[in-house]
């Protein structure tokens, strides 16, 4: 990493700059993430079917057309034309849990600069987005959540995200169970959230089935038993449940959370809040591009 994106390792709170710091910040964020990386992020799993042709000598095993060659006397392949732009829906959890923290730079505030990052790369490369709130004040952004190449739209998605609510409510399940009844065609949907509600692995997991999904899990260090504390008090952010716990106790245990979405075919990263974003966030996205170039 050069020495002008270094500085960009200790992000502040989005909400702190002048929307067009904010933008600024943003766009080196995206010029660093991208960097190395190509289109397979965002073109989805496969290509757009053209026609199918008898097979000829040389042609690949993986583009044989079954289906067709089964019904007919010689073997058949399958020609494809250019790649499947899909839309890009990123899903950034909101909740009053996000804003707890015991770093400079909270859950929320460290969902807001990678969800603004990932977007931009999105628009950049050619694929729709579309930024939601998983969290009450959804009715805040573009109501109408349609995924768009128009940055100016991006901004006006981000917009009303920047800001971190202590007493707003989740919704994630929720806002995932909608999206999968509203997509009829398989779209690429990130998600940035720390995974509080109990309901959203289930939803996950379905959606993970019918469309490619990438969940970034936003963890502060005190949730890992990084807390330099005894016993201590504390009250669950969105419940308002007190309770009595071990500076050094572990909330969650992370390996099966990745496990289990594993299983569903979903992509998972761990993005803790005392630690850098973009060496983790690149090399992600650069492994699982290079997984679907596989795919293909």
């Amino acid at each position: 990493m050069n020495a002008a994106s270094s500085q960009f390792e200790t992000l502040p709170s989005p909400d702190i700059l002048s929307r067009a710091n904010f933008e600024l910040v943003v766009r080196r964020i995206a010029d660093d993430i991208a960097f190395g990386t190509d289109d397979s992020l965002f073109v989805g799993s496969g290509l757009e079917y053209a026609q199918s042709r008898p097979y000829e000598p040389g042609d690949p095993v993986r583009q044989i057309d079954w289906k067709l060659s089964a019904r007919m006397p010689v073997a058949y392949v399958k020609q494809h034309e250019t790649l499947k732009r899909i839309a890009m829906y990123i899903v950034v959890d909101t909740s009053a849990s996000m804003s707890v923290s015991s770093t400079p730079l909270s859950k929320h505030g460290l969902a807001v600069w990678a969800a603004a990052a990932i977007g931009l790369v999105g628009v950049r490369r050619l694929s729709p987005v579309s930024v939601l709130s998983a969290g009450s004040r959804h009715g805040r952004s573009r109501s109408d959540g349609v995924p768009s190449l128009s940055p100016d739209d991006l901004w006006r998605d981000l917009e009303p995200l920047r800001a971190h609510d202590v007493d707003e409510d989740t919704e994630l399940a929720e806002r995932l169970n909608a999206l999968s009844v509203r997509l009829t065609r398989r779209s690429l949907l990130v998600v940035l959230s720390d995974l509080h509600d109990p309901d959203a692995l289930t939803a996950l997991r379905q959606l993970g089935h019918q469309h490619d999904v990438v969940v970034l899990h936003l963890q502060d260090p005190a949730e890992a038993g990084g807390l330099r504390a005894g016993y201590f008090r504390g009250t669950e952010a969105e419940s308002g449940q007190a309770f009595l716990a071990d500076g050094r106790q572990r909330w969650r245990d992370d390996c099966t959370l990745a496990r289990d979405l594993a299983g569903a075919d979903v992509s998972y990263l761990k993005l803790v809040t005392h630690r850098p974003l973009l060496s983790p966030l690149r090399q992600f996205l650069l492994t699982r591009a290079m997984l679907m170039r596989g795919q293909r």
